[in-house]
């Protein structure tokens, strides 16, 4: 990959959470945040659920065409969940990292790990979400409205195995409090930030140092 266009190279900024645990909400809070986030809108097989829009909240697409991008290699990562495929389509993705603009995945560990073990792998940072119990989880399930009682059930089921997978992530924080772990997130961003993976005109300031250095020997 070539050099980022700007001061900096953008980061792939993962969040991952077992359902419930605020991970969009967090992403919501983040893109508030900083205006410069990009979200990365996945794709989808699932049907559109009200109130959502095409190309704005997932890219809605048959099986078909999902398999086809996935056979030419246009998703960075893509998983199938709950009957349904999701993806992340890679070109809008590699464009915002050559302009230095980060980008935020509110996915699951599959994906989690597919982007990790990616070419781009190395500009990732992983953060998991762990709900404070699985009681407090289970009634912010029921909360949202969102699920029937069968589908809240089959989280609830499947909340093990994503939370067993923690271990994988950069930064694991546990939501009992919604503002102090927007605030953490916010630190941690700031610092991988300044990472030297990140910064890849350093080395041409640090050659300039060394030539301006040399002048004076």
């Amino acid at each position: 990959m070539s050099p980022a266009t700007g001061d900096r190279r953008g980061l792939l900024i993962i969040l991952s959470s077992p359902s419930g645990a605020g991970k969009s909400t967090l992403a919501r809070a983040l893109m508030a945040w900083d205006s410069t986030l990009k979200f990365s809108v996945s794709a989808t097989t699932r049907a559109a659920r009200e109130g959502e829009e095409d190309g704005k909240d997932y890219y809605f697409v048959n099986e078909d065409t999902f398999r086809e991008w996935v056979q030419k290699d246009q998703m960075l990562e893509h998983a199938h969940v709950f009957g349904h495929s999701y993806g992340s389509p890679k070109e809008p993705i590699e464009e915002a990292i050559e302009q230095g603009r980060d980008v935020l995945f509110d996915i699951d560990w599959q994906g989690a790990q597919q982007i990790q073990t990616s070419a781009l792998g190395a500009h990732t940072l992983s953060i998991f979400i762990l709900p404070p119990s699985i009681a407090e989880l289970r009634r912010r399930l029921e909360a949202r409205g969102k699920d029937s009682a069968e589908v809240i059930t089959k989280r609830m089921r499947k909340s093990w195995d994503e939370i067993s997978h923690w271990g994988g992530y950069d930064y694991v924080l546990i939501n009992d409090d919604l503002d102090e772990t927007e605030d953490k997130l916010k630190i941690i961003i700031r610092a991988e930030r300044m990472k030297l993976a990140q910064q890849p005109r350093l080395q041409d300031h640090v050659r300039k140092l060394q030539s301006e250095f040399e002048g004076l020997l």
